[in-house]
């Protein structure tokens, strides 16, 4: 018998809360979005992914961001 192991693309609160290591109510506070499938709420793996990419690294230097913002401005980016 065949099985799989992966994670579902839509996900509801309890899951995509633990997939990104947040508790449902820190969840439910962050600018992501949720999908509709057949009324109900659901959190696109992808959507959860992009978010967590944004997040900045610890002790990364934040002039190293301030500096490149500068350049794009230089250049009109």
């Amino acid at each position: 018998m065949l099985t799989f192991d992966f994670t579902p693309r839509l996900l509801p609160a309890p899951q995509a809360a633990h997939y990104i290591g947040v508790s449902v109510s820190t969840l439910a506070k962050l600018p992501i979005l949720r999908r509709e499938l057949r009324g109900k709420r659901v959190y696109d793996r992808l959507d959860l992914d992009e978010y967590v990419s944004t997040l900045p690294y610890e002790g990364a230097p934040e002039s190293e961001s301030e500096e490149q913002s500068a350049c794009d401005k230089a250049f009109g980016l």
